[in-house]
């Protein structure tokens, strides 16, 4: 299970990092969501994937995410991961930071996949 989440969220960050947001979307529930920043929430995949457009657009086109360490813990059909992310930008002036301790929860579907239900990179910044 741990390589199997490890291996999804490398695709997400690669489909990221593509502009694939279509293939993207694949890897979330039909009710996930992605906190943009903090104080805004993205609900739903069709809000997710305009978010996702918006980032791309701040960050000039050119995000590359990547994740350092992490620590999965699974419980049943649910798995909660810590992950050290960093960002990469051309974009000097961000008012958020290209480090982070996210935080993301993934549910197994019925098909037994896993996908992200929350996707929070702020992880508990948001406190």
């Amino acid at each position: 299970m741990e390589q199997q989440i490890k291996e999804i969220i490398a695709a997400c960050d690669a489909a990221i990092r593509n502009e694939d947001f279509d293939t993207l979307m694949n890897y979330y529930t039909e009710d996930a969501i992605l906190v943009v920043k903090p104080g805004m929430i993205a609900r739903g995949k069709e809000e997710i994937k305009k978010a996702f457009i918006a980032i791309a657009n701040y960050f000039n086109h050119h995000l590359v995410p990547t994740q350092g360490e992490m620590v999965i813990l699974e419980a049943g059909d649910t798995a909660l991961v810590l992950s050290q992310t960093l960002l990469e930008s051309d974009k000097k002036d961000s008012e958020y930071a290209l480090e982070r301790r996210a935080t993301y929860v993934f549910k197994k579907n019925m098909q037994g996949e896993w996908l992200c239900a929350i996707d929070n990179s702020y992880g508990t910044d948001l406190i």
